[in-house]
């Protein structure tokens, strides 16, 4: 087996042949969660362009889309929280971790990974409440009478997929950082 060499650009970057990525169950499931995000944010955003062209070309006003697309924006943002939970790319203010040292980051990591850990599974727990009891009560929606409680259990397994990948990224962060693949952020200057 022959590789090309590796060169150097003229801003000093090493650059070569990229090396084959090999990914796990973990990193698989984690990919699928995130693909299933990307699902719902078209869904959202083809039941508004629908609604909208049928109103202004058609004057017909589909039933129940506003509903609908409360329940499936509540759906994307239950995702959306797995899908940025264990990337941490969301937005964040990290004064001091940018000034700590590599250790210190990584400890304020743990620590703030766990909170995070903490507050989504209490939340995961009162939204399987809120599915309970909507299905017992036979919520409907006005147009169409559908039931809702589809609508919260797949916000639910949304939040359920976001508490196992906060405990993967948890897990990660303590025995395994090496497989982090965290954006390297610049010291504050």
């Amino acid at each position: 087996m022959t590789t090309s060499p590796l060169e150097v650009s003229s801003d000093g970057v090493l650059t070569g042949p990229p090396e084959p990525v090999h990914k796990n169950f973990m990193d698989r499931f984690i990919d699928s969660i995130e693909w299933v995000a990307a699902f719902f944010v078209g869904v959202v955003a083809l039941n508004t362009f629908v609604a909208v062209f049928m109103r202004k070309f058609f004057s017909v006003t589909i039933p129940d889309y506003y509903n609908i697309g409360q329940f499936l924006l509540g759906i994307l943002i239950f995702w959306g929280i797995a899908a940025t939970s264990y990337r941490g790319t969301h937005i964040t203010v990290d004064l001091i971790w940018a000034n700590a040292s590599p250790k210190h980051q990584r400890w304020i990591d743990v620590f703030a990974t766990l909170v995070l850990l903490f507050v989504v599974t209490v939340q995961t727990y009162t939204l399987l409440d809120k599915v309970i009891t909507t299905r017992a009560d036979h919520v409907l929606t006005m147009d169409l009478q559908l039931p809702i409680w589809p609508f919260y259990a797949v916000a639910w397994i949304g939040d359920v997929s976001a508490v196992l990948l906060i405990a993967i990224r948890t897990y990660r962060l303590i025995f395994y950082p090496d497989l982090m693949h965290d954006p390297k952020i610049k010291t504050a200057e």
